[in-house]
Formats: C-alpha cells, sequence, structure tokens
C-alpha cells in the first residue's frame, strides 16, 4: 500500500496517514446548518470528503465516513421565525433537501448523518465532563469553555490567543460579567423567549451550542484520535479551534490526528454564502448543467484553492465532460495496454500526494491523448474506468454511455428520411432523438449518436 500523504492545517505540513492495523480510517466532515436550500458552496465538502473515501478504500482502507447536520442553531430560529413555522419543522424540511439534492450528485451517503438534536444526551455527558474537570462553568442557566485554561488553544489556527475573536454576540447589557473572559465560547445556552424547542440539563434549560455539537457527534461515531477530521477553512476559527479544545481538556488527547480544509467558492471576489446573497442553489445547478459537469468542475481544482464559479466554468466543464466520453467510444473491454501504465500511475499517485484531484484529472486527460494516438488498434476500458471511479465518473465510460437499439433504429430512419427529402419526418425523429438524450452528430464511419451532457 503506496503511502498517503494529506495537509495537515495545524502543522501546516503535508502528513502521512497512519491507520490502524486493521486499516480502518476514520473522516468526520462538519455538514451544513439546514435552514435553507444548500448551494454549490456547500456541495464542495460533500463531493471531497465522498471523493477521498473512494481513494482511501481503493487504496485498502476501510473507511467510515461522518458528515453532519446542524439541526439546532440561531439561523434555524431566525430563519423559522420570519416563515413563522415551528423550527424543528424547518430543519426537518432542509434536512430532507438537503439529502435529495446532494443524492443527485450521485456519490453516495456518508456511513453516518448524525443530527445534533439526537445527539442532546452525549452532549450533555460531555460539557459535564469538562466541567468537572475545571474547564467550563457555569452562570444562570449557560455554559461556557474557559479558553485560557486549554495551554494549546490556537495551536490548529495558529493564532496568538489575545487576537481572538468568538464572534459571538455580546453578552445583554444586564449580564455583562456572565463570562469570566470575553474569550471563553458557549457550550450550552440557556433558553431564551422565541425558541421553541429546549432540552434539560443539570444546570437549566436551553439547547447546545454550535461548537461542542460536533465534539460530541465525532467522538460518539469514530471515537477519540480518529484520522481525519474535514471542513471547510472558514471553519478553522473559532469552530474547529473550540472542537479540538473541548475534546482536548475533556479526554485528555487529540480529537484527530490530521486536519483537513477545502477552500471556498467563489462569487467574483466574495466567497459563496447565503449571508451575502451571491449562491447558485445545488439542484438548480445540478438541473441545468449535470451532475458530472459540476464533480468535474470540483475535481479540477486542489480541495485546498479557492475556486470560482460561474456559468462559463461550468461550460467548460461540460466540454471535459464530453471529451471523456468521447474518448470512451470504442473503446474494448479488459484491461488498457501495458504501455499506457505510466499514466494510471501518475494519477494515483497524484491523489496519494494531498489528495491532488487537478494533477490527477491531467493524468487521465493524458491517457485519453495517447488513446486518440491509437485510434487504429483496440484499447481496454480497464485503466479509464478505474480512474474515472475515484472521480465519481465512471458512467461517462461504462457501456450505457452507447446508445441503445431504439436509439439506432431512430437514426437509420432519420438518415432514411434525409435520403428521401423528407425533411419534416428528418427533423421529428432528430427532436425524439434529443428528447432521449442523444445528439446526432457526423463520425468518420458517418452520422452517429452522442450523449447529452445535461
Amino acid at each position: 500500500m503506496a503511502p498517503i500523504r494529506l495537509h495537515d492545517t495545524r502543522s501546516g505540513e503535508l502528513r502521512e496517514l497512519v491507520a490502524p492495523s486493521d486499516g480502518r480510517v476514520g473522516i468526520y466532515a462538519c455538514g451544513p446548518t439546514v435552514y435553507g436550500r444548500i448551494h454549490v458552496g456547500n456541495a464542495r465538502p460533500f463531493v471531497v470528503y465522498s471523493l477521498l473515501k473512494r481513494f482511501l478504500e481503493h487504496e485498502g482502507h476501510d473507511v467510515t465516513l461522518v458528515i453532519n447536520i446542524t439541526d439546532v442553531n440561531d439561523k434555524i430560529y431566525d430563519a423559522a421565525g420570519r416563515l413563522d413555522v415551528p423550527s424543528a419543522d424547518l430543519a426537518a424540511e432542509m434536512a430532507a433537501y438537503y439529502k435529495a439534492d446532494t443524492d443527485a450528485l450521485g456519490l453516495g451517503r456518508p456511513d453516518a448523518e448524525p443530527l445534533a438534536s439526537e445527539t442532546i444526551e452525549t452532549i450533555v455527558a460531555l460539557i459535564a465532563e469538562l466541567i468537572a474537570r475545571g474547564h467550563a462553568y457555569a452562570v444562570d442557566g449557560d455554559v461556557y469553555f474557559r479558553v485560557r485554561s486549554d495551554a494549546d488553544y490556537g495551536s490548529l489556527s495558529r493564532r496568538a490567543i489575545d487576537e481572538m475573536n468568538q464572534g459571538e454576540e455580546s453578552d445583554p447589557p444586564t449580564h455583562s460579567n456572565r463570562k469570566e473572559d470575553p474569550l471563553d465560547f458557549a457550550l450550552w445556552k440557556a433558553h431564551k423567549d422565541g425558541e421553541d424547542t429546549v432540552w434539560f440539563a443539570p444546570w437549566g434549560r436551553g439547547r447546545p451550542g454550535w461548537h461542542i455539537e460536533c465534539s460530541a457527534m465525532a467522538e460518539e461515531l469514530l471515537g477519540v484520535g480518529f484520522e481525519i477530521h474535514g471542513g471547510g477553512n472558514d471553519l478553522v476559527f473559532p469552530h474547529h479551534e473550540n472542537e479540538a479544545a473541548q475534546t482536548r481538556m475533556a479526554r485528555g488527547t487529540e480529537l484527530a490526528q490530521i486536519w483537513m480544509h477545502n477552500g471556498m467558492l467563489q462569487f467574483g471576489e466574495e466567497k459563496m454564502a447565503k449571508s451575502v446573497g451571491n449562491v447558485a442553489l445545488l439542484h438548480a445547478v445540478v438541473d441545468e448543467f449535470g451532475r458530472n459537469a459540476l464533480i468535474m468542475l470540483f475535481a479540477g481544482a486542489h480541495y485546498r484553492q479557492p475556486m470560482a464559479f460561474d456559468d462559463m466554468r461550468m461550460m467548460e466543464a461540460l466540454a471535459r465532460v464530453a471529451r471523456v466520453r468521447d474518448a470512451a467510444r470504442g473503446l474494448v473491454d479488459g484491461e488498457s495496454p501495458a504501455t499506457m501504465r505510466p499514466l494510471r500511475d501518475a494519477f494515483f499517485a497524484a491523489l496519494a500526494d494531498d489528495f491532488n484531484t487537478a494533477a490527477a484529472l491531467g493524468a487521465l486527460f493524458e491517457w485519453i491523448n495517447e488513446r486518440h494516438k491509437r485510434r487504429d488498434e483496440p484499447v481496454g476500458r480497464g485503466d479509464l474506468v478505474e480512474m474515472l471511479s475515484m472521480l465519481g465518473l465512471q458512467n461517462l465510460a461504462e457501456h450505457g454511455s452507447e446508445a441503445g437499439a431504439e436509439e439506432q433504429e431512430l437514426l437509420e430512419e432519420r438518415e432514411a428520411a434525409r435520403a428521401a427529402r423528407n425533411y419534416a419526418e428528418a427533423d421529428r425523429l432528430r427532436d425524439e432523438l434529443r428528447a432521449r438524450g442523444w445528439e446526432v452528430r457526423d463520425g468518420p464511419d458517418g452520422p452517429e449518436l452522442v450523449r447529452i451532457e445535461q
């Protein structure tokens, strides 16, 4: 098994993935807060960590992928209030939309998708342990984490502790002294007027803070010290910094071995965000361009880098998808030529080197270029299918990409109509083929059917 190295945010260096002797690898990635339909920026981590799981399994690891759903949060209360609906109902509706929208990507589901609302008992127990160890304190029903009690606080984001701001709302004037230190952050929030969900804890009725939810869910499903914790790089501070601190102080060890962060999608100069209003909803993008094009777009950039999103780049991704499908047509079953194996090996070497899908895709297109040089000899599809499978695009090389007997018969009827100068009938047959997802193109051996990438 070749060594796999990933960029660790804490150290700022590439670290070799070290799995237990049984080969098991745990990945926890922070999922969405469900107060609206997700946009394509939300989908990037879903795609990155789903594809990472595929690659690690290909390399012989037994992978458990956990992507949580935050269904208890201030943003959900605010959105539900504006819509005048119960917050739990809104969260459940948007969680269902999230699953349907990501199902359309065709990458399968994570092994577990825990809900914060179903992890309350574990969350309360973790908070109680922090209080017992002196790293948290209760004040009038709220519970705060003592940031300065953690000597390693700031080690993930590599920030000086006095330069940090948790970004939480200021305390009400009547409770201005509730926190021992302005840096401290909420683990549990006492129930407030207008909040329509509440749970009971030893320090009072309320609900969990955002950061403690992920610490509890990750530990419950993967244990402490699991291999990879992922998420967008906008979560490094404060969310992941606080996750790491909570577990470190409660359990005396690190939550994860490697902290892995993907870059943001950008519209123009700003990251895609609902708060800014510059969003392209995932389901609308998939409906317009197809899932193949969106995955091709994501694969074309290194996961750690920000990437621009617009219609022009989606059209470029569609062209790359069509290029792959065209190259797959005419391939034969079986192994690819041994002389092309170095290109396949370069693809997997790129994935092993910080999961560089952009470099891997470059190797894949070099393979396609070499395949075109061998037009006059049979080329097995084995290498291409294996590479595309790592990107969730194996459908581009499957036999299903070839038109069926009915479509071929319609093509023959269209050519007969054209030969008879019955152009109205030829156009009708062309439109029927398009409705079935096929376009007529002139090939070296005459008219042929090509799958429409939509």
